[in-house]
């Protein structure tokens, strides 16, 4: 058995999620807390509902008022895999004593290309589901 390959993709695991995964926690009512990293223009175009929106560089002052426990499941996220504003924040976020930080590999950007639900400034809505991203539906 190759223990670096087990350790390595245990560990991604464990430090990482993806759309569909966090909706499927969502629709069963076991939601990890979701933090939307991003500024507040990317807030406003849209974002995950139910989500704080807690900018990264905001994360050190505001997360301790904000989150819940240390020992609470969060989520983080930004714009897509283009991005590493999620990684930061997680760092940001273990670096505080949060215990069980994940990242939602994808961002938002995948998020919505799953044609999960979004929320903007003009209110709630869904985008066709990418075919690339997810089957679509029948």
């Amino acid at each position: 058995m190759n223990t670096a390959a087990l350790d390595h993709f245990a560990a991604k695991l464990d430090y990482e999620t993806d759309p569909s995964d966090l909706a499927a926690a969502r629709a069963s009512g076991t939601a990890p807390v979701v933090v939307d990293t991003r500024n507040h223009q990317a807030w406003d175009q849209g974002h995950i509902p139910g989500a704080l929106h807690i900018p990264t560089a905001d994360l050190p002052r505001r997360a301790i008022d904000e989150l819940p426990d240390r020992d609470a499941d969060i989520v983080v996220y930004c714009w897509g895999p283009g991005c590493n504003g999620s990684t930061r924040a997680a760092l940001a976020l273990t670096q505080l004593g949060y215990t069980h930080v994940r990242e939602l590999i994808g961002g938002f950007e995948y998020w919505a290309r799953e044609g999960l639900a979004i929320e903007s400034a003009t209110g709630r809505s869904r985008r066709p589901v990418d075919e690339l991203t997810a089957p679509t539906p029948t």
